[in-house]
């Protein structure tokens, strides 16, 4: 059986990293984590996405679609969510 990881997908698929198409993978796949990681938190709070949405003065359909889709979230925003929305705090890493 000839096993891949997952990177070997992505590069035969995508191309490797460095190419267009591998790098716009690799943004929305950042960005679908950091939805995930908010509705993890929510749901780990109990608290709808409604109630969410009301402590950071959103739609509840906002933050559905950050939840599922993480991309066209603003820092505010994202701060927001985490300290106002879920109480927590924000770490964000640079590496240059």
């Amino acid at each position: 059986m000839n096993v891949k990881t997952l990177d070997q997908v992505k590069d035969e698929v995508y191309g490797v990293k460095g190419t267009e198409r591998r790098d716009d993978l690799e943004r929305q796949l950042k960005a679908l984590r950091i939805g995930i990681q908010i509705r993890n938190a929510r749901e780990r709070l109990n608290l709808t996405q409604a109630e969410l949405a009301e402590r950071v003065n959103k739609k509840r359909s906002f933050i559905s679609r950050i939840e599922n889709d993480g991309s066209n979230l603003t820092i505010k925003t994202l701060i927001d969510i985490v300290e106002k929305g879920l109480g927590g705090t924000l770490q964000l890493k640079l590496d240059v």
